[in-house]
């Protein structure tokens, strides 16, 4: 798996990268067929008294690539939210695999298709 993490207008720190490291193993343990991760963290000074802090993720998985996005006026807080977007869908993906494996009515004993009807 590659991650990597990226900043614009933002010098990327070893804190923002470790605590980005250690949130995104959380994704892994939930599914660990990852192919790729690049983060991209962003700053965005829209005036003096807001400043906006952005998250940005694209994850590649064997078939699909997840892209998500979170903003907030904190990038611990972006992050934060961020992570739980993509841990939701990276689970909905899990599972939407996991249920197509299921086996075909002509294939099964005549007692299960009694019993399910």
């Amino acid at each position: 798996m590659n991650l990597t993490i990226s900043g614009h207008h933002l010098e990327v720190t070893p804190a923002i990268r470790d605590y980005v490291q250690t949130k995104l193993e959380r994704v892994k343990r939930h599914f660990d067929q990852v192919i790729d991760i690049a983060v991209i963290l962003t700053v965005d000074n829209l005036t003096e008294k807001e400043k906006r802090q952005k998250a940005e993720v694209n994850l590649r998985l064997p078939g699909k690539t997840v892209n998500v996005a979170s903003m907030s006026h904190d990038l611990y807080a972006a992050i934060d939210t961020l992570i739980d977007k993509l841990d939701r869908q990276v689970m909905k993906y899990k599972s939407q695999l996991q249920e197509h494996g299921h086996k075909a009515i002509k294939h099964l004993p005549e007692e299960e298709i009694i019993a399910a009807a």
